[in-house]
Parts: structure tokens; C-alpha cells; sequence
């Protein structure tokens, strides 16, 4: 068995702990913090101190593992992953590096497709910074795999949900959708089916392999909207059209509602063999309406 090394330990990668514990003899994960090092030690995960931001702190990764979980966002402003720029020059420092590196990216890459279905061979348009600086990364990546012969695989997740990530405080908020006939589609994928998308990915996706990792739902944004405050007895939002939006929706969340694409999984069910806790969206707003709790990530 071997040495998994984690770089952003957030929910989806706690969520499929138990599987990875089980797959490998030792998971270390990056601490930034004296508080991140003392949750990970908690959970079992062995903390190696180091800041993504700064490379002289990242000495300690040279040749520390055999796969690589990269999970981390991007820094907050440019055009360029400097974060990832400077994970690949620590990791590169080794002679011995990693076999697999599995990168979770964003479906924001594609940019608005205005509500075409959308395969991985599609042709990456971003739009905004955000996703600017996550197709970066992606481009650093697969070209240090295939000069390193390190197999890259990249997960291009779109809108993350569970239990407890619902937009139900923005439903009590009042916050609008955008009316039906302007209204875009939106993609999702469950935390629990996330996290068991990456365990498999850490052991059967082919190098330099692009994946959606999108549930088999093809619905717009407000009805998802909808859907949670009907299964939570919220009031539904009130619709508006996209030139109100503009007025009233804060910007980071008017950029979600700019893009429209239904994402392509056939390549995440037939290479990966992933079968889907939550198929649908409204499989998993049930699921979590009624209170079933989360079930452990197959290993």
C-alpha cells in the first residue's frame, strides 16, 4: 500500500477519508495552520505544515507520496494558479515522483454554452477569473504529466451539494431567480458522490483524462431553486429577468446565472464504472429532506 498526500483537505476529501484510509498506508494532507493540523491529526490524517501561497514552505513534499489528491482552489485574484505552479515545483524537486495526481477543477472552464450538452472534448471558453485561473491550472498540470510522466487526471466538478449545502439561507433571504424563459441550466453533483468519484478516479483514471463529474440531471437553475423550497417548505423565489439580475443578484452569484451548459457523464460512467448514489438532484434534495444521513464513501 501507499502514500497518499491530500492538498486542500475540505469537505469532499473528509467525505471520502474512510475509502482512502483503506487504500492507502499512510494519508498525509497540508496544514496551514496549527488548527488545520490538529483537525487532520483528529481524523487520522498525519499534517505536513506548508502554504501553497509560499514555496520555500513546501519543502517537506519532495518525494512524500505516491498520489496526489489536489483539491486546492486557486488564489483569489490574476490570471495564473501560482498555488498549483508552486505545488508542481515542489513535488518536481524529487527524483521519486508521484505515480497519479487527480486535480478537482471546475465545469465553469467550458464557459457559457448556451444550454448545449457539453462532453470533455468541448473546447475550454472562460468567462471569468474564477475559471481563468482554473483552466491554468489544468494546462500546468497536463503538461508536467506528460513531461514528467506523471499520470494527471482532472475531475471538472460542477455545483456541489448535500444536507448541508443548500441554498436555504439565500431562499430565506428572498434572493430572486431568473425568469423561466431566460433562465440557464445548472449542473450538480452530491458531496457523498463526489467524494466516492475521487476515490475511483485515484485508482482507475487514465493519465491526462478529463472527466465531468456531473449527476444525470439536465435542469435550469431556478427550478433547482424551486425544488428546494418545496421539499423544505420555503417560499419559492420570486422570478425576474436576467437585465433586473443585473441590478439586484450580487455579482459572484449573477456569474453562475450567466452560464448555461448541461454536462455530458457518459465518460464518468463507462471508464470509471461509477454508479451514482444521487442520479438526480431531486433523488438527493430528498434524501436530504427526510433526514437520511450520509452513508460511508465506498472504498
Amino acid at each position: 500500500m501507499k502514500r497518499l498526500l491530500i492538498i486542500g483537505c475540505g469537505d469532499v476529501a473528509r467525505r471520502a477519508l474512510p475509502a482512502l484510509q483503506s487504500r492507502y498506508a499512510k494519508v498525509f494532507a497540508l496544514a496551514r495552520s496549527d488548527s488545520s493540523a490538529r483537525l487532520l491529526q483528529s481524523v487520522g490524517v498525519t499534517p505536513i505544515p506548508g502554504d501553497l501561497d509560499h514555496l520555500r514552505s513546501l519543502r517537506l513534499l519532495a518525494g512524500l507520496p505516491d498520489a496526489v489528491l489536489h483539491s486546492a482552489p486557486p488564489p483569489g485574484e490574476g490570471r495564473f494558479d501560482t498555488r498549483t505552479v508552486n505545488l508542481i515545483a515542489a513535488l518536481a524537486r524529487a527524483e521519486n515522483l508521484p505515480q497519479r495526481l487527480v486535480y478537482l477543477s471546475t465545469s465553469g472552464v467550458y464557459g457559457d454554452c448556451n444550454g448545449e450538452c457539453v462532453p470533455e472534448t468541448r473546447p475550454l471558453r472562460p468567462t471569468n477569473a474564477r475559471a481563468l485561473r482554473r483552466a491554468d491550472a489544468e494546462s500546468r498540470l497536463r503538461a508536467w504529466g506528460r513531461r514528467s510522466r506523471v499520470a494527471i487526471s482532472i475531475l471538472r466538478v460542477p455545483g456541489i451539494y448535500a444536507a448541508d449545502r443548500l441554498p436555504l439561507a439565500r431562499l430565506r433571504q428572498g434572493t430572486p431567480a431568473i425568469c423561466a424563459e431566460e433562465d440557464a441550466y445548472s449542473n450538480h453533483i452530491h458531496a457523498d458522490d463526489l467524494a466516492a468519484i475521487v476515490v475511483r478516479a485515484l485508482v482507475a483514471a487514465r493519465p491526462c483524462r478529463v472527466y465531468n463529474t456531473s449527476d444525470d440531471s439536465a435542469m435550469r437553475m431556478g427550478d433547482y431553486f424551486d425544488l428546494v423550497a418545496d421539499r423544505f417548505d420555503l417560499p419559492r423565489p420570486r422570478r425576474i429577468s436576467r437585465a433586473r439580475a443585473e441590478v439586484e443578484i450580487a455579482p459572484p452569484l449573477l456569474s453562475f446565472m450567466r452560464e448555461s451548459r448541461r454536462l455530458a457523464n457518459e465518460r464518468l460512467k463507462r471508464e470509471l464504472r461509477v454508479s451514482l448514489r444521487y442520479p438526480t438532484v431531486e433523488a438527493g434534495v430528498d434524501a436530504a429532506a427526510t433526514g437520511a444521513g450520509t452513508a460511508p464513501v465506498a472504498g
